[in-house]
């Protein structure tokens, strides 16, 4: 998934998410359905979500949203709107992306004093291959228009699990019962982000509905920029090289404002920085060097730091909610007005492409090589930093820091071929026919190879 160019949109307005052919953003203007003021209920208000036609043409919403109590959302709660992209004349082979409801099906109407205001809730009825992601709501008892709402094309969106109960008509004196349930998204893989577009499931009684197909909710994947990765360190003399290579911005992963806490409400945040970016910086650092001008091997070591430190991640996770391995939040929001979602970083991003356990390991690293004779060695490894900035630059928290052990690089000079001997075996397992080695120096054969040993320290 991409996200596309929108230069019509207002200058403020969120470039949207885009997958397929189906546009996704967002609004923080609302329009008041219906409230239960005057019923012996117990308070709430159904908004309906108004994206406004100067800055989002063509968006619709998806359903309508319910608060509770009797308080104004107008740009305090964001909601999703959905729009069909423009495919400038081609056809999406999957077919277009929305559709109007075929009809609709009465799920509650408030039938009770008759100074309440008459109102009515109705589900969607989705064409074949499409599905409602919420209710419908009516200030009378006839049924809504067919473009007061989209359905989704199935493909585009994930099944979602019904979350806690947000209200019921107890005390109205409905003759029909109705109970109205958040949407809590599913459990996103790496490099995906689940979300609920704000809306609602409800069902007539007081009995919370059966999983699965009861709920849904949208997908992206997130946006990954990869660029080259910096250039390979080697020797080119005797003399003692830098101790950092020039680094590079690698990869830079674009999440949406939901998906970071920033400590302010929603609707801020989401007019201040639609978008946030995590950037990783890609480095070699120099380990050790070592000039062997004596005519026998010799045994060198080097404790190299790493760069994760369980203070600072911990204070990432507490200031942006960001978790670096798994999926997050790691417990559902509380807050209703703030939009429900379940987001886990690319593998690629994070160097868990085969383990998570790297960043787990926190005890300095051993290096041990066999430097040949006339020879001067170096040893280098990639170390990764991340950075959370907002859209004006400005950095969220702290940066934190990631030592790759996999990426250790063994260079020399004359240049050699090179040998990287994996764990911590015995120096003389990749020296052929080398004597017992002492902590300084070695007698052993010539050799063209250059051998390594590393580990962690205890």
């Amino acid at each position: 998934m991409t996200i596309e160019d929108n230069t019509a949109a207002h200058p403020k307005q969120m470039e949207p998410i885009m997958q397929d052919n189906l546009l996704i953003n967002f609004t923080t203007e609302f329009h008041r359905i219906w409230s239960t003021n005057g019923s012996k209920a117990k308070p709430a208000t159904f908004w309906r979500p108004t994206p406004a036609p100067d800055a989002l043409p063509g968006y619709f919403p998806l359903g309508d949203v319910l608060i509770p109590g009797d308080t104004s959302i107008n740009g305090e709660m964001v909601a999703a709107v959905v729009c069909e992209k423009d495919m400038k004349g081609a056809v999406s082979p999957n077919g277009k992306a929305l559709a109007r409801p075929v009809d609709f099906e009465l799920v509650w109407k408030e039938t009770g004093a008759p100074s309440v205001t008459r109102m009515s809730i109705w589900r969607p009825l989705a064409p074949v291959g499409y599905v409602a992601l919420g209710l419908v709501c009516s200030n009378d008892h006839y049924k809504p228009s067919l473009n007061s709402v989209r359905c989704v094309r199935l493909d585009l969106v994930i099944a979602a699990n019904v979350g806690e109960l947000i209200w019921n008509d107890k005390g109205s004196g409905a003759k029909l019962s109705f109970s109205a349930f958040g949407i809590e998204p599913s459990t996103a893989a790496a490099g995906d982000i689940h979300f609920a577009p704000g809306t609602f499931v409800g069902v007539q009684g007081y009995s919370k509905p059966a999983a699965p197909s009861t709920a849904y909710g949208l997908r992206m994947q997130i946006p990954l920029q990869v660029s080259a990765s910096p250039q390979i360190p080697t020797l080119t003399g005797y003399a003692k090289p830098a101790a950092r290579e020039p680094a590079t911005v690698t990869q830079i992963a674009r999440l949406p404002w939901f998906a970071v806490r920033d400590h302010v409400h929603s609707g801020e945040q989401f007019r201040n920085s639609p978008y946030y970016e995590l950037k990783r910086t890609d480095e070699y650092v120099l380990i050790g060097h070592e000039h062997n001008e004596s005519d026998k091997y010799r045994a060198v070591k080097w404790t190299a730091p790493r760069s994760q430190n369980a203070v600072t991640m911990r204070m990432f996770h507490r200031f942006t909610a960001i978790e670096i391995v798994k999926a997050w939040p790691t417990v559902p929001l509380s807050d209703i007005r703030i939009t429900k979602f379940s987001a886990c970083l690319p593998k690629t991003l994070t160097h868990t492409e085969t383990s998570s356990s790297g960043w787990n390991e926190l005890r300095p690293q051993v290096v041990i090589v066999m430097a040949p004779e006339q020879t001067a060695v170096a040893v280098y490894q990639l170390q990764s930093h991340y950075e959370l900035v907002r859209e004006d630059g400005t950095q969220v928290a702290v940066d934190f820091g990631y030592t790759d052990d996999s990426s250790v690089l063994l260079t020399q000079y004359p240049p050699e071929s090179v040998e990287v001997v994996s764990g911590c075996p015995p120096l003389t397992t990749d020296t052929p026919a080398a004597p017992h080695i002492d902590d300084a120096n070695a007698s052993a054969q010539q050799s063209s190879d250059l051998a390594v040993a590393i580990d962690s320290a205890p």
